[in-house]
């Protein structure tokens, strides 16, 4: 498989245009993730992808070849659907197998009373094939219980297991952990991963949750409005998003966007501090300065942003202050450790700035823009 190509494809529902113009390269073997939002269109991708909903134009390249009226059982792709799609009178062993039967076995081979006996030996491969799925899934010890007998978990291990006998080209998934409570999620996150790394297979995936998108993908595609908005790695669409609504969507927290008025072709101000940098072509507009919580530290310095704490969230590891500024519309949150939270309480006031290395700035239109030469960026705390 040289990997699938997804070309000028166009969807509409009615008169709500779902995909607009989307291209989409997916390299062999990589893990993609399709992330935004409910409604962006992600879904639908990737259903266009599988074969099970058709495009208004547009084309779909798989290994070099075209398959966009190929039928999905052709494509060679399995699909992991969010609620299983597990038959729940079958074993987990017959739920992996029923796929592989009806691909291999003609219909006389499947008969239920002569055909074990005339296709006893294509039978052994396939049972062979799912114990040695089951092996790499830990399912060993469940393959004689029902969907019904299982956790949430060992159902999601069975349906990809489903999916991996058939050895696809590809395997695509649809929100497949979402049923599944926080903790198991987080464990899901990690077996899902060190499968890709063992399969070497292509994983497309879906989701709106970026915890998922930024710790299993190579890559991630950001999604919004029926457009991708970003493609690249987990890390660079993080530190460097291409859009101020990306930036927003990623991380958590939200990333704290302030906006101000270019005064000055070498300066901007926020919050009644000025800060360098070159703004020659935003001359008497706004622009917008975001800054992840993370990227905030207090101070004692004169030249600061001054602040009241107005709500205070503990996660055990950090703490995020919730607080309000004049001037400023929006609240900002900001992370700190637990030894500094002890003595940051509820209506405190306190003083913050950041580097601005990290100040990430979007013109009028939500785009990011560079004012900095980044040879000359230092850590000199800017607010």
């Amino acid at each position: 498989m040289s990997g699938i190509f997804l070309k000028k494809i166009n969807k509409s529902f009615g008169n709500t245009l779902v995909l607009n113009n989307v291209d989409l390269e997916i390299y062999e073997g990589e893990f993609l993730t399709l992330v935004g939002p409910s409604g962006c269109g992600k879904s639908t991708l990737l259903r266009i992808l599988a074969g099970l909903e058709s495009s208004d134009s547009g084309e779909v390249f798989i290994g070099g070849a075209d398959m966009t009226k190929v039928k999905p059982a052709d494509r060679n792709l399995a699909m992991v659907f969010q609620s299983y799609a597990l038959y729940p009178h079958l074993t987990v062993s017959e739920n992996m197998l029923t796929p592989l039967k009806l691909r291999h076995l003609s219909t006389l081979e499947r008969f239920p009373l002569i055909g074990p006996f005339i296709s006893r030996e294509k039978r052994n491969e396939l049972t062979e094939r799912v114990r040695k799925t089951a092996k790499i899934l830990k399912l060993e010890s469940f393959l004689k219980r029902k969907p019904g007998q299982l956790s949430g978990g060992q159902r999601q291990r069975a349906a990809l297991g489903r999916a991996m006998v058939r050895n696809p080209v590809g395997f695509l998934m649809d929100e497949p952990l979402s049923n599944l409570d926080a903790a198991l999620r987080v464990h899901m996150r990690s077996e899902l991963s060190e499968l890709h790394k063992a399969l070497g297979s292509t994983f497309v995936y879906v989701t709106h949750d970026q915890a998922e998108a930024l710790t299993m993908s190579n890559r991630l595609a950001v999604m919004m409005d029926g457009n991708i908005l970003q493609l690249g790695k987990p890390r660079e669409i993080y530190e460097k998003p291409s859009d101020i609504r990306v930036a927003e969507f990623i991380g958590s927290p939200k990333i704290n966007i302030f906006s101000c008025n270019v005064i000055k072709s070498n300066q901007v101000e926020i919050c009644g501090f000025k800060i360098q940098g070159n703004f020659q072509h935003f001359m008497d507009k706004k622009i917008s300065i975001g800054i992840r919580p993370e990227h905030l530290s207090l101070t004692n310095d004169r030249n600061c942003i001054k602040g009241i704490i107005k709500h205070r969230e503990n996660l055990g590891s950090d703490f995020f202050m919730h607080v309000e500024s004049p001037n400023i519309e929006k609240r900002i949150i900001l992370r700190v450790s637990p030894e500094e939270a002890l003595n940051l309480q509820v209506d405190a006031k306190f003083n913050f700035n950041f580097s601005q290395k990290y100040a990430l700035f979007f013109n009028s239109a939500g785009k990011r823009v560079e004012v900095f030469d980044p040879n000359n960026i230092t850590n000199k705390k800017i607010a």
